[in-house]
């Protein structure tokens, strides 16, 4: 369970900057909980990333009626900027003060004045179409002139808007788009028991199964205090392995298609498609949906299995490595992804990136080794950090991160536990008005799951921050300055989830 320091709406926004320290202690997270059923109010989180004593240091500011409002965060604090936007939208409490008080999730059709995660909100209810307008900045002077591209996008990719001002073929500046196909996850689950609310999590993303997965079931076992069994314990990183694997492999050959290297292209789509096949063999399905369950795991890795990973990572290993002598030789290449799409570690820091995108920025954080979890306090493994955060390092983290995953996957194989005994152990009914949080790192980054119980074992509240929610700002800022044909390279460097932040 989590502990929480209570400070009034006065208070939080010294309160948060303290902690925060400029980045010394990241905010991880920030959103709202409707609990006027609980204590007749509204409250506010914020969770900062801590890993000394406890993984997380948690603010709670309780909001006792109308005007449901309090003093805005992001002045000091840049990447509560999305979170304190989400909130406005969902919940219908105002940041006063904050920036850039757009709709963030919900768009201009959306009313005004409907706030879908209150706890009186009705999702069966129709709601009407509003005809609003959504502003977006303009860029003035000579020869500036305005590029839109999507939401629909000529590729099978999900729906975003990005709209481009430049001048010549110069990036001024970028206005991102998003959450074209917000799900209402977190709404859909509320009253759910808790055990059918986890695989509405667990597909909240198909390329992150794992990793949210692990995280939504670790929040559960954490409220129920739980053990997991060591074998369970092992077969679970060796799923987050082989999803972290499978990512990485395919986004090197699709940073390629960013800059239409073929070979690259076709090198890239192969290894990822060995690497699914594999996941077919080891879960049943491409996605390894299924393997993680609150409690354990649902199925075993027999001894042929292990020997047919090992196989497959010995002949991907060779492969990989042969990859990425092709792309360092390649000067062509190398001329295009090199000080492309540069984030300076002072942005990574202010807007809370994680995962690859921070790593490639010089922020040296990976919460398997920060805030350790399931079996890698155990492992050896090395974390790259590079510094010149350009499309290069992005692609360099990665395949750093590949190997290092090759390697963890081989000491989870020599190590597990004998076969016998429990996969998977009961968990007891959940304490009513208890919250927890589990955590994973998933390809793209952490991915957090804070779940507060109700009554039977039932979700009262769960809120979703997934790696890509606080990278797709840091897009918007690395793509000034760049040429618009390059603006492919730099989305793919980033390679980020549309699915995970439209839960």
């Amino acid at each position: 369970m989590l502990e929480y320091r209570e400070v009034s709406p006065d208070e939080l926004r010294k309160a948060a900057a303290a902690i925060h320290n400029g980045g010394a202690r990241p905010l991880t997270a920030m959103f709202a909980n409707d609990e006027r059923g609980l204590d007749g109010g509204m409250a506010i989180y914020c969770l900062f990333a801590d890993g000394d004593k406890a993984p997380f240091i948690g603010l709670k500011c309780r909001i006792a009626g109308e005007p449901w409002e309090y003093p805005s965060l992001a002045p000091d604090i840049p990447a509560a900027s999305w979170y304190e936007r989400e909130i406005n939208d969902l919940f219908g409490i105002v940041p006063a003060g904050h920036p850039d008080l757009r709709p963030l999730v919900l768009h201009e059709n959306w009313p005004r004045g409907l706030y879908p995660l209150r706890k009186d909100f009705d999702p069966r209810q129709p709601v009407a179409e509003a005809a609003t307008d959504y502003p977006i900045p303009d860029v003035e002077g000579q020869g500036v002139f305005e590029v839109p591209v999507g939401p629909i996008h000529a590729g099978i990719i999900e729906p975003g808007h990005f709209r481009f001002s430049q001048a010549g073929e110069n990036i001024i500046n970028l206005e991102a788009k998003l959450f074209f196909t917000h799900r209402g996850i977190e709404k859909a689950v509320e009253g759910l028991p808790v055990a059918d609310a986890f695989y509405r999590a667990e597909r909240i993303c198909g390329a992150c199964t794992v990793s949210h997965a692990l995280a939504f079931a670790q929040a559960v076992e954490g409220l129920a205090g739980a053990a997991v069994p060591a074998r369970a314990e092992s077969v679970r990183v060796l799923a987050a392995e082989l999803e972290r694997l499978y990512n990485h492999a395919g986004d090197i050959g699709n940073l390629c298609a960013g800059v239409g290297f073929a070979v690259g292209i076709s090198h890239g789509a192969r290894l990822k498609e060995r690497l699914m096949r594999l996941n077919e063999r080891v879960a049943g399905n491409r996605f390894l949906r299924g393997m993680v369950v609150p409690g354990g795991v649902a199925m075993d890795v027999t001894a042929a299995l292990t020997q047919d990973i090992a196989g497959v990572l010995h002949e991907l290993e060779g492969d990989l490595k042969g990859l990425l002598e092709i792309l360092h030789e390649n000067n062509a290449f190398l001329d295009r992804v090199n000080t492309t799409g540069i984030l300076s570690t002072r942005a990574a820091v202010d807007l809370g990136a994680v995962g690859v995108a921070a790593r490639a920025s010089g922020v040296n954080a990976d919460w398997r080794r920060d805030l350790p979890y399931s079996l890698y306090p155990k492992l050896d493994f090395k974390v790259p950090v590079y510094h010149s955060g350009d499309v290069a390092a992005r692609l360099w983290v990665r395949a750093d991160e590949a190997f290092q995953a090759i390697g963890l996957i081989r000491q989870v194989l020599y190590g597990l536990p004998e076969v016998g005994g429990e996969l998977r152990v009961r968990l007891p009914e959940l304490p009513a008005g208890a919250s927890g949080a589990g955590w994973s790192e998933s390809a793209r980054g952490g991915n957090l799951h804070w779940l507060m119980t109700g009554k039977n074992s039932t979700v009262y509240r769960l809120f979703v921050r997934s790696a890509s929610y606080p990278n797709w700002p840091a897009v918007a800022v690395a793509a000034p300055g760049n040429i618009i044909p390059d603006f492919p390279l730099v989305n793919k460097s980033f390679e980020l989830c549309y699915a995970c932040i439209d839960r």
